[in-house]
């Protein structure tokens, strides 16, 4: 059974997709559950995917980088969609499948026209946010676990793995038994409840469409899910 160290709580956030409402009412399941904690050291750690398809990706940023509350430590990992946002104002990469992947939405909660250009984006976005987006981790290890967006290859070792895998991997992934060393914690492919199998755990619950925004406890052996 994957372990946290003794004093150590820690809660993972699935993908948020701009539902600004589902987030705030998660933060108040984790404030709620975290009341009376004995642990010193209490973690949020959100998976990634906080903007896009959903109408509030603005406010959801400004939810991540407040967190549940002060006693809270914030780690912020990066989704494959915060990468398509950075390639945008780079001028880079696949516009068109960032747009197609529900980029216009992100775009309107900045009050920018969805056929906008980097550079009007780039004009409007609060130094806070730009700096969060740049400043969003590949992963976080703690204990036995591993969080990461979307996953890691099978077969390699964490300090080779491919920034694209661990935003994009899919199949060679999920359809893999094989353990990495650690359990790894991840969103980006949806599943209608918290999947658990032996080698890792999927919090995507589908936020957006669903309205199930999940977050997995864990402390010690102990994990349990929290969902809106």
């Amino acid at each position: 059974m994957a372990w946290l160290p003794s004093g150590i709580r820690l809660y993972a956030v699935g993908d948020v997709h701009g539902c600004a409402r589902l987030l705030r009412q998660l933060h108040e399941l984790i404030q709620k559950d975290a009341e009376g904690a004995v642990e010193e050291r209490q973690i949020v750690v959100y998976l990634g995917d906080y903007i896009d398809r959903g109408p509030d990706s603005r406010e959801v940023v400004d939810l991540a980088l407040a967190g549940p509350g002060e006693t809270f430590e914030c780690i912020h990992l990066k989704g494959n969609h915060e990468a398509m946002l950075l390639d945008f104002l780079a001028g880079e990469g696949d516009v068109d499948l960032w747009r197609l992947n529900g980029g216009g939405a992100t775009l309107r909660s900045y009050g920018v026209e969805e056929g906008a250009g980097p550079s009007v984006l780039a004009e409007v976005l609060p130094a806070a946010h730009r700096d969060f987006y740049e400043s969003l981790r590949l992963f976080h290890v703690e204990g036995d676990y591993l969080f990461v967006h979307a996953g890691v290859r099978p077969g390699v070792a964490l300090d080779r793995q491919s920034d694209k895998d661990m935003l994009w991997i899919r199949h060679p992934f999920l359809d893999s038994d094989a353990d990495c060393g650690y359990m790894v914690v991840h969103g980006h492919s949806t599943v209608a409840a918290p999947e658990i199998r032996p080698n890792r755990i999927n919090l995507d619950t589908g936020a957006v469409w669903s309205g199930l925004l999940t977050a997995m406890a864990f402390y010690g052996e102990s994990r349990y899910a929290l969902q809106t």
